[in-house]
Parts: C-alpha cells; structure tokens; sequence
C-alpha cells in the first residue's frame, strides 16, 4: 500500500511559478514510477511528467516539456513538480500518482490539489 499526500496548489498570475509537492508514504518507494496528472473541468484527466524513483530517469508530455521540472527528493520521500510560465489552461486539479516499474496503468492516486492560474 502506498498513501500519497499532495500539497503547493493555490492561485497564482498568469506567468508565475507553483512547486506541488507529493509526500510518498508506506511500502518502499525504489520500485515504483511516479507521475504528475492533471484534470481540467469538463475533461478527461491528462499525463504530465514521470520520473523513476531509483535513477530518476524523467519523462514529459510536450505540453509541459520545458516549463514544468519533475523530481525527486529520496531523503523526504517526496516527489515535486515546478511549474513555470504558467498560463490560464495550466488551471486543473492536479495529482500525484504510483505504478509499479512492470505495469503500465496507475495504481495509487493523491487527492489532488487545485491550481489556479488568472488571466
């Protein structure tokens, strides 16, 4: 079982900068894959990024390749992901998820956090 606690949501400014944070507690996190989603009101959830908790080996969607930055911090258990430039579409609750390295779907899911981005 892996518990995972989102955090650093808020309103920001058209062009800010937001750092969501993503505290990873239970089982042993070096087998696992974690990754940033986000949903948007009135559509389907979207990937963001990924990184690998034992290389920190990361992964982006092109939409946020260059303006958002995934890592890790193996000491605190907890995975970040900065966000830069933001713009009114970035605004969507985001979440924080777990897969395991051999499966490919998301087992575990924070509660997400709400960002929100003015114009």
């Amino acid at each position: 079982q892996v518990l995972l606690a989102e955090s650093g949501g808020g309103l920001v400014q058209a062009g800010g900068s937001l750092r969501l944070s993503c505290a990873v507690s239970g089982r042993s996190s070096s087998r696992y894959i974690m990754g940033w989603f986000r949903q948007a009101p009135g559509k389907e959830r979207e990937f963001l990024a990924s990184i690998t908790w034992i290389d920190g080996i990361t992964y982006y969607v092109d939409s946020v390749k260059g303006r958002f930055t995934i890592s890790r911090d193996n000491a605190k258990n907890t995975v970040y992901l900065q966000m830069n430039s933001l713009k009114p579409e970035d605004t969507a609750v985001y979440y924080c998820a777990a897969r395991y390295r051999s499966v490919s779907s998301y087992s575990y899911w924070g509660q997400g956090t709400q960002v929100t981005v003015s114009s």
